[in-house]
């Protein structure tokens, strides 16, 4: 099997597949940015004594997990452009391009699972916390803001990062929509020069070290908060 393993498609290939890798990096970084941005605003509504507030997020919530990524993904290509057709009434409007779908694919998409996160976060932190921020006089915003918040996140931040790590192995679908990421680069590499075991197993190796590598310093992160509590 490994007796004509071609190396050299490998060291010939590594600018592509580098481009590759800084567009996943790219869209990771930028999705779990929006995700914990709009999923904390979810987790604030699921946690409202107001049902106008909660049920919305809920629904959302509970909709969104259920729904293949991929699904999503796909709506945002190729519903956006039909429903900008129908609103404007333009047979030629065009979508927001496979970028953004796929970014804002993910954000939304994201943001569901950093909600449930989030939210058990903040009910992590003692409801003492909350009625001395009362007793000083703090708003709920303020004291949400300035003592809920920062002590969640401080708890959050291992389980945070493991869905960032989920996250960033989930880019590899971009390819339904026409993106190269950099599982992408190496399929495109592995058909053109028919060279499919040199090109997965580098990937897979790749793929192997940073989320192993990732995962390693989040337990390190794990062990350092808890200890200093």
């Amino acid at each position: 099997m490994f007796s004509d393993f071609d190396f050299d498609v490998i060291s010939r290939s590594m600018p592509y597949m580098g481009e590759g890798m800084l567009f996943s990096l790219g869209l990771t970084f930028l999705s779990m940015i929006g995700g914990i941005f709009l999923g904390t605003l979810l987790a604030l509504m699921r946690l409202s004594s107001f049902r106008v507030l909660n049920a919305p997020a809920a629904g959302y919530v509970n909709l969104t997990r259920s729904t293949p990524l991929i699904l999503v993904i796909f709506w945002f290509y190729f519903l956006v452009p039909l429903a900008m057709k129908k609103i404007s009434g333009d047979a030629y409007a065009t979508g927001i391009g496979p970028f953004y779908s796929a970014l804002i694919a993910f954000t939304m998409f994201e943001a569901a699972y950093y909600c449930e996160i989030i939210r058990a976060g903040i009910q992590s932190v003692p409801r003492g916390q909350s009625d001395a921020a009362f007793a000083l006089g703090l708003t709920y915003g303020q004291g949400m803001r300035r003592v809920i918040l920062p002590q969640a996140f401080r708890n959050m931040v291992p389980i945070l990062l493991t869905q960032g790590i989920i996250l960033f192995q989930d880019t590899s679908l971009v390819y339904v929509v026409g993106l190269t990421d950099f599982m992408g680069a190496a399929s495109k590499i592995a058909q053109r020069d028919g060279r499919l075991v040199e090109m997965y197993l580098f990937a897979a190796l790749v793929y192997f070290l940073l989320c192993f590598s990732a995962s390693y310093a989040v337990k390190r992160l794990q062990v350092k908060y808890g200890a200093g509590r």
